[in-house]
């Protein structure tokens, strides 16, 4: 399955910006049914996702939707409203474990054979640390059906908790909200499933958002989500493989292929061992991606 480097929210109910959207270079839109469209406008909007989803180019990126919360009034109608159009994915926000997960799976599957899907073709982007109770549940996904993507929010957790802020005087998340990343990050390598880092909500601070994919990488996220078309360059470029990376994570699979019994090996004077060729067979699988 393909690695996601960008994810951009395009509101649902703006033409002007779905219409562009496809042209962006991320790798997938999560068509925004909740934060970005006000209430009365929710008919609507999912009248204009469901259209746009029936003729969106299907080989530029792929095309997800975020529903609202399962608890509440809209979900279902949602659900109903733009599975036929077959969404790559569904983004579930306000997550708090596996049993949502599942819920929404079992929604899914209804959905799906109605319309004469193959079952289980439409993923799920759990946004898994908006309430207070959800990073308790973060290492809980393993086996979660769906389940792709594991992401975090900093935003809407932070009113969660009645927090002024979620970062300090120096522009840095306060640790409640590094501990979320982190739980994330460990949570989705414990499921098997796709770590992506939460927006910057700055779209103008390229430098800022520069830093921030460059440290997410470093920490073991495979992309980023965008709230802003000018930040998706940014993000695919910090989470695609240089040359040299490439280079380097063939020749490590190349003397592993050469070697089948071995379990370390040495190249260019360093030790090698299994872990070294798991992540050179990630840096592969990127850089595939990113062509």
């Amino acid at each position: 399955m393909s690695v996601i480097r960008s994810m951009l929210f395009v509101p649902g109910d703006s033409e002007k910006k779905m219409a562009k959207s496809g042209s962006i270079g991320a790798d997938a839109l999560i068509l925004d049914l909740e934060d970005s469209v006000a209430a009365q406008r929710r008919p609507l909007a999912r009248e204009m996702t469901h259209a746009y989803l029936c003729q969106a180019d299907r080989t530029r990126a792929e095309y997800w939707v975020r529903m609202n919360p399962l608890d509440s009034s809209d979900a279902l109608l949602d659900l109903v409203a733009v599975v036929g159009a077959r969404p790559n994915g569904i983004a579930l926000p306000k997550c708090e474990g596996p049993h949502h997960i599942l819920q929404l799976a079992h929604y899914l599957d209804v959905l799906e054979v109605q319309h004469g899907i193959p079952l289980g073709s439409i993923g799920i982007t759990a946004i898994a640390t908006e309430t207070a109770a959800a990073p308790f549940a973060l290492g809980q996904y393993k086996g979660a059906p769906r389940l792709r993507v594991l992401t975090w929010g900093a935003e809407d957790l932070g009113a969660a908790l009645g927090a002024s802020s979620n970062k300090d005087d120096a522009g840095e998340y306060t640790p409640p909200y590094v501990l979320a990343r982190s739980l994330c990050l460990y949570g989705a390598y414990a499921a098997g499933v796709q770590a992506l880092d939460t927006v910057q909500p700055d779209f103008r601070a390229e430098d800022k958002l520069r830093r921030e994919c460059n440290e997410a990488r470093r920490d073991g996220f495979l992309g980023k989500i965008a709230i802003h078309p000018a930040q998706v360059a940014v993000i695919n470029e910090a989470f695609t493989p240089s040359v040299a990376e490439v280079a380097q994570a063939q020749a490590v699979i190349d003397i592993f292929a050469a070697n089948p019994e071995a379990g370390t090996l040495s190249l260019n004077g360093k030790m090698l061992d299994k872990p070294h060729l798991k992540q050179a067979e990630r840096i592969m699988q990127i850089a595939g991606r990113a062509r």
